[in-house]
């Protein structure tokens, strides 16, 4: 008997497990093949808009992805660097088989974690509670506890051109019984859609007719365990290259619409819009001349080049032509081609803010499961389940992070309160206090919650304070720097500023475009520090404003509906609102505010409800 089961060793199933175990609990992972723990069957690379800061987020929380991510990295990059810290986000290129296999040892090697390598065909479910699951050969594996992380792989079916394929990504065995057990279980599903561009061979490539796009030379970094020699240095990284469609790459896709398999009619799921097929943008963005595309490297031990924004379901002898048609690409030998995924996936709306069903008590879901795209948001939903299905074997309360607290908490609720038509991709637009969601302080904000659960330890603690008393050191510095006006002063001269009119202190001089620390002070500071307390300073007013809005959410959020709530008998609900609400069934106040349909005066009317005086009324 276990505490907590896993379904699948996806980016889902390796965070739910890995913090599970962590925290002390009894765990089972169980998967086809632990060799492809992790497997990015998709783009080889972590991070990226929004998603990045997830990846820094399950850092704060103890989680695995950040540190495979670094120390099998091909290339860093900090992206929007000419922006605002609140979009700014690093990505990097993974070694798709090195990171694999990074997973799959640190797997083997945690304490309180099983690896059972075998495929589940169906939930032990009884009486409306999860018992376990039940393997393709008979073998029943008992647990108090089941996440279900089955990514893209249930009835799931391969399609390129005319054909359907019943098939998992990469040629993986398709799961073929585990969705038609959840419908058992009184779950919804639909179906979806994702996609993969064909992989060619670098040695073909002529990458002199692109763009060279090079790492950062700075040191980056996902983890806060990450040491300066565990990842590659600046001038060992891999570069990517930058090429764009031609004129004639168009007039193959349009000559050959009706051989795509998504225009044949052989499609039925939705495919994600924000990371659509090469022939949906020629479609939905027909005044374009050209788009963009990177060739991007798979691994130091394979001679594969991935072509980034070519995703296609088209047959394989107009994939030849489409490639063939790319500047540097014409005598290109195609090692593997694209292909179109179609698989189940659960209707989000069914799951309780922790992830876990309502329809089964102790059954939790995570990942492409729950209609999203993506390892780093399949990552972070799986840490998430992993802690609350401890939590809920503990008979504690689960851990939901608001939306203010975490990019994952961002996704979560837009899943759980809006669900989902289409894969669900988590971008910055989505969080309406980004500025608090930064990728420099992930750390102190997650990092307390984190360490109360056993999820990290006291080392990552105290090197956390010892960071946030460099930061007040050098604030107090900067205070007490005192700059007279009308005349020449060496703080002045470093940072190209005029004599001033008025006398001043470093502090005030930093809100100024362009001043840094290190320039304030003349000397080699702490960076991260000096990166914290400036972002503090120059962003003071902006950072002030999103904490008392994300404040007036929280209370709102802290106002709990009883789950036995009753919208059809409030009478001066909207109809709209009473239906969204009992579907959704939210547990708060202000996830019933964020439901699509519910108006600002159904909220003051449920609010009502809630005080105290009408509970007493109805009772």
């Amino acid at each position: 008997m276990f505490d907590v089961l896993v379904i699948g060793a996806g980016h889902a199933g390796i965070e739910a497990a890995a913090a599970a175990a962590r925290m002390g609990a009894q765990t089972c992972l169980v998967t086809m093949s632990l060799d492809r723990a992790g497997s990015m069957p998709c783009n080889p690379s972590v991070g990226g808009p929004a998603k990045g800061i997830v990846v820094r987020e399950i850092d704060a929380m103890g989680g695995l992805m950040p540190r495979a991510a670094d120390e099998t990295a091909l290339q860093f990059k900090m992206l929007n660097t000419s922006k605002g810290p609140g979009v700014q986000c690093l990505r990097v290129q993974s070694d798709k088989l090195a990171y694999s296999r990074w997973m799959k040892e640190h797997l083997k090697s945690m304490e309180h974690l099983t690896v059972v390598e075998n495929r589940v065909e169906s939930l032990d479910i009884e009486d409306g509670v999860v018992r376990g699951a039940i393997c393709r050969d008979g073998t029943r594996l008992c647990a108090r506890t089941v996440v279900v992380t089955a990514g893209t792989y249930m009835q799931s079916v391969v399609l390129k051109g005319h054909t359907a394929v019943e098939s998992g990504p990469d040629g993986q065995p398709a799961s073929q019984g585990l969705s038609e057990s959840l419908r058992q279980a009184g779950l919804r599903t639909f179906r979806l859609k994702t996609g993969t561009p064909p992989r060619v061979k670098a040695d073909t490539v002529d990458l002199s007719r692109g763009q060279v796009q090079p790492g950062s030379a700075d040191f980056l970094h996902f983890s806060e365990d990450t040491r300066r020699e565990d990842v590659l240095a600046p001038e060992k990284q891999e570069t990517c290259t930058l090429i764009w469609t031609q004129p004639e790459t168009h007039r193959i896709i349009r000559e050959h619409l009706a051989d795509s398999a998504m225009y044949s009619g052989l499609v039925r799921g939705k495919g994600p819009r924000y990371c659509p097929s090469i022939e949906d943008k020629l479609v939905r963005f027909a005044d374009k001349e050209r788009h963009q595309l990177f060739l991007e490297p798979e691994s130091r031990n394979l001679d594969t080049l991935y072509i980034q924004g070519f995703s296609t379901s088209m047959p394989e002898d107009v994939q030849e032509e489409m490639v063939h048609s790319l500047p540097g690409l014409e005598h290109a030998v195609i090692e593997k081609y694209a292909y179109a995924i179609e698989y189940d996936a659960i209707d989000p709306l069914q799951l309780r803010p922790s992830l876990e069903t309502r329809q089964v008590k102790g059954l939790f879901t995570a990942g492409q499961v729950n209609g999203t795209s993506g390892y780093e948001e399949a990552a972070g939903q799986g840490l998430m389940a992993g802690i609350n299905a401890v939590l809920k074997v503990r008979n504690q309360e689960p851990l939901v992070l608001r939306r203010d607290e975490a990019y994952i908490g961002v996704m979560i609720d837009d899943l759980v309160t809006k669900g989902t038509g289409e894969p669900y991709r988590l971008l910055t637009s989505r969080a309406e206090y980004r500025l608090l969601l930064r990728h420099d302080n992930a750390q102190e904000r997650l990092s307390d919650k984190a360490f109360r659960l056993g999820l990290i330890d006291s080392a990552r603690m105290e090197k956390l304070a010892r960071r946030h008393e460099e930061t007040d050191a050098l604030r107090q510095e900067l205070k007490e720097l005192h700059i007279p006006p009308a005349c020449s002063h060496p703080v002045l001269e470093r940072t190209g500023l005029e004599p001033l009119r008025q006398g001043s202190d470093g502090l005030e001089l930093l809100k100024r475009p362009g001043v840094t620390v290190q320039g304030l002070l003349g000397r080699n500071v702490d960076p991260e520090a000096a990166a914290d307390l400036e972002i503090a300073v120059k962003y003071e007013g902006y950072i002030a404003k999103a904490r008392r809005d994300a404040d007036r959410l929280a209370a709102m959020d802290a106002r709990k509906i009883p789950e036995d709530m009753d919208f059809d008998a409030m009478s001066n609900l909207s109809l709209e609102a009473r239906q969204k609400l009992s579907a959704v069934r939210p547990e708060t106040l202000g996830q019933a505010s964020r439901i699509s349909g519910v108006n600002p005066a159904d909220i003051a009317v449920l609010a009502l409800w809630l005080e105290p005086e009408k509970r007493g009324d109805r009772t």
